[in-house]
């Protein structure tokens, strides 16, 4: 189960791209379709005047703007992430961002449909822009909440397909049976189950964000910490920092390449490479 699995995951990773830019991509023609649709059966059951083409133009500015804000609203949720030992103290900064999100949202929207309604030949008027900017916000501010719960949603199951490390925690009772400081394996959980993972067999750790990678027999297993926190409990006589964001299990190391720029490229005995900065390469050359 878990070898079929993997294997799942391995053949989804090329397709992870196209997967996720497909998707914000179908979601918001879906939306943009749809919300068009029902506007303009509003404005002729209320026997508004506008042309059919106006409530297309409003939902498609909408929507180009939000696939703008994709991105940015992907590194923010990077750069503060939503855990539940966090989220209290991360609250604030995504009060702020929705707010701002919201900003550029209705600029961004507004500059489009006044382009739009010029090429019509016609002028588009927002309206009063404070009363506006607070009704834009309320409905913004809930997309944006939606948008952090899909991105972090996808993230979590991406995690557990993967496997996801943790640390090995002290029993509640007794003294623990390895040492908790200085692990000698990690726990994986994966699909619902679990297994253990021995040290020795990480091959290479790279941080990623705010989670650092084990790699392990060609599986990457993100485990919740900095590089620098991991580097402490790992036994230095094993593993050795190479770079700001890499650590190499010393015995699989095949050779060091020097390059003229002063670094250095590690080469593994599975055939990877990985970076070695020069802070790090005259350490790394005795042992």
């Amino acid at each position: 189960m878990n070898h079929a699995s993997g294997s799942a995951h391995q053949r989804f990773l090329p397709w992870r791209r196209t997967f996720e830019v497909g998707y914000w991509l179908v979601l918001t023609l879906i939306n943009a379709v749809a919300n068009s649709i029902t506007v303009l059966m509003d404005i002729r059951r209320e026997g508004l005047d506008f042309a059919t083409w106006e409530p297309v133009i409003w939902e498609a500015s909408s929507g180009l703007i939000w696939l703008a804000l994709v991105l940015p609203i992907v590194w923010f949720t990077r750069r503060y992430p939503l855990h539940w030992d966090t989220w209290r103290r991360q609250l604030p900064w995504y009060l702020l961002a929705s707010v701002a999100v919201s900003a550029a949202h209705v600029v961004g929207m507004v500059g489009l449909r006044i382009v739009a309604y010029r090429i019509q030949g016609s002028e588009y008027d927002f309206g009063d822009w404070g009363r506006q900017f607070l009704y834009e916000y309320l409905k913004d501010a809930r997309t944006f909440a939606g948008m952090v719960l899909m991105i972090e949603t996808y993230r979590f199951l991406l995690r557990r397909w993967q496997g996801e490390a943790s640390l090995l925690a002290a029993p509640d009772e007794g003294p623990p049976l390895e040492s908790v400081e200085r692990p000698e394996r990690f726990l994986v959980r994966k699909l619902g189950r679990e297994f253990l993972v021995a040290a020795n067999d990480i091959e290479w750790l790279q941080a990623a964000s705010n989670y650092v990678n084990l790699r392990v027999r060609g599986h990457d297993y993100p485990l919740r910490s900095t590089i620098a926190g991991i580097e402490g409990k790992l036994d230095p006589r094993l593993f050795a920092r190479i770079h700001r964001s890499y650590i190499v299990n010393l015995g699989q190391v095949a050779s060091i390449e020097p390059l003229d720029s002063g670094d250095a490229r590690v080469h593994l005995k599975d055939g990877s490479q990985l970076p070695c900065s020069r802070r790090y390469r005259d350490a790394l050359k005795p042992r």
